[in-house]
């Protein structure tokens, strides 16, 4: 796969730019555990390090992958940490993910995050990623036309009530697949599943999805379905 072939040819930086204080780097997300979209999906990288990096460090990385890729560069999404998890940019389900699904481009040590609780998961998922999902919602549900620059934030906004009740309810980061199937056995009162399905589908064949953009209407009541899902669970431990 030229994702994974772009992802391996950008080890060499970090081991050259890290050297003994880089532990590891692997991938995560959907090119670890599956559904990589070659037009939708990010080229997602975590970089564990003895204590961080270096503040211009990540700007380096990013236009050393669009030199090496025109087409990846721009998709390379870098999730990094020091070996404590102290610092940097590591949240809760990316924690999981990379104990769950990682898969190893390079490393010298594996360091491992404790396990975020549920109630952790539940704590992070209701506040940016919850805030940052429902103005999507709004501003597409708003929206007039659908332009070509947003077709992927819009892909990912009928698909994300999916990835965040299947958190929610498991404490775990799957892919979009996990998530479908799992509330295809466990239903979400008012969630409609049918719109998010419709969205997996475009999503597997990387079609445009703006025969899906009549369904903007619906996003609102998708945001209330989660709102009262959120409500009506009680923060477990």
């Amino acid at each position: 796969m030229a994702a994974l072939n772009f992802a391996g040819r950008l080890v060499p930086f970090w081991q050259a730019a890290l050297g003994s204080k880089l532990l590891g780097v692997y991938l995560i997300g959907s090119l670890a555990h599956g559904g990589f979209s070659g037009r939708y999906s990010d080229v997602d990288i975590a970089v564990m390090t003895e204590s961080g990096l270096p503040p211009d460090l990540l700007d380096r990385m990013r236009e050393h992958g669009i030199a090496l890729s025109a087409n990846w560069g721009p998709k390379l999404s870098v999730f990094w940490t020091d070996r404590h998890f102290s610092l940097g940019r590591f949240p809760p389900l990316d924690r999981i993910d990379s104990s769950d699904y990682t898969f190893v481009s390079r490393e010298r040590e594996r360091v491992r995050p404790a396990r975020p609780t549920l109630a952790e998961v539940q704590s992070y998922l209701r506040d940016a990623p919850f805030q940052s999902w429902s103005e999507q919602a709004r501003r597409f549900g708003n929206a007039e036309i659908l332009e070509s620059k947003d077709h992927k934030a819009y892909l990912r906004t009928l698909l994300y009530p999916a990835r965040f009740c299947y958190s929610w309810l498991t404490g775990r980061m799957g892919s979009n697949d996990d998530a479908v199937a799992f509330l295809g056995k466990k239903s979400v009162a008012r969630l409609d599943l049918d719109l998010i399905s419709r969205a997996l589908q475009c999503r597997r064949t990387d079609a445009d999805p703006d025969p899906l953009f009549p369904a903007r209407t619906t996003l609102a009541s998708q945001v209330d379905a989660c709102t009262a899902l959120v409500a009506a669970t009680a923060p477990q431990k």
